[in-house]
C-alpha cells in the first residue's frame, strides 16, 4: 500500500513524475532570489529625476484621470455552492478561459433579471 505522501502527485498511478533539476528553482523567505534591480540606485532617485525619466519614456502613458466623481462599488457577497451542470455546458464556459464561474453567474443574473421584469400585455 502506498503512503499518502507518495501517492498525492498528479502523475500516472505508480509512475514518478518527470522532473528536471535544471528547471527547478527553490526560493525561500530566508534567502529570497536576488533580482537585477539596483535598489540602492532606485532609492537615491529624486522626484525630479523620476519625473524626467517618465517624461522621456516612450512607453509611459500619461494618466490624467479625474477621480473626483469616482464611486466605490462593493460587489455583492457571493456564496460558494456545489451545482451539477452538463459537461458540455461547463466545457463551453471553461474554453473561454479564466473567469468561467463569473460568466456563468452573469448568465444566471441575466436570466433572473429577465424573469423579474413585468410581463407586457398584448
Amino acid at each position: 500500500m502506498q503512503s499518502a505522501a507518495h501517492s498525492a502527485g498528479s502523475s500516472r498511478r505508480g509512475a514518478p513524475g518527470a522532473t528536471s533539476d535544471e528547471i527547478i528553482t527553490i526560493v525561500s523567505r530566508d534567502s529570497p532570489r536576488k533580482g537585477k534591480t539596483d535598489w540602492a540606485r532606485f532609492d537615491a532617485l529624486t522626484d525630479e529625476e523620476i519625473a524626467r525619466a517618465v517624461a522621456t519614456d516612450p512607453d509611459a502613458v500619461p494618466i490624467d484621470i479625474d477621480w473626483s466623481d469616482a464611486v466605490l462599488v462593493i460587489p455583492p457577497k457571493k456564496t460558494a455552492i456545489s451545482i451539477r451542470v452538463d459537461d458540455d455546458v461547463l466545457d463551453f464556459f471553461k474554453k473561454e478561459g479564466d473567469g468561467y464561474q463569473r460568466r456563468i453567474n452573469a448568465v444566471l443574473r441575466s436570466y433572473m433579471q429577465q424573469k423579474a421584469k413585468p410581463k407586457k400585455r398584448a
